[in-house]
């Protein structure tokens, strides 16, 4: 789930993620590929429900903050500069002077 944050999640994607996640739980329980259980009776003997879809959105909803205060944090690494009240002392160099010579 490295990264979930960034994808994009289509239908056909949700449903490889599903089945990945039903794979997963009928590793954990043992039961074999050729034991003919569905889905809903395996969830029901983990006591789980389907998780890993709704995990990877909500993942994804609390990187969006990140997301938009981008503009304000590429305006700090450009410039050097804080809003607000100035600091005390010598000021620092900014990588914009640096460019400028």
């Amino acid at each position: 789930m490295y990264g979930c944050e960034a994808w994009t999640i289509s239908k056909q994607i949700q449903n490889k993620l599903e089945a990945t996640e039903m794979w997963f739980l009928r590793r954990i329980l043992w039961i074999p590929w050729t034991a003919k259980k569905t889905n809903e009776r395996v969830l029901n003997e983990a006591n789980k429900r389907r998780s890993l879809v709704r995990t990877i959105m909500k993942r994804q909803a609390t990187f969006l903050g990140h997301v938009m205060r981008r503009g304000k944090l590429e305006h700090l690494v450009t410039t050097g500069k804080f809003e607000g009240n100035r600091g005390r002392g010598r000021q620092r160099e900014r990588i914009m002077d640096g460019l400028a010579t």
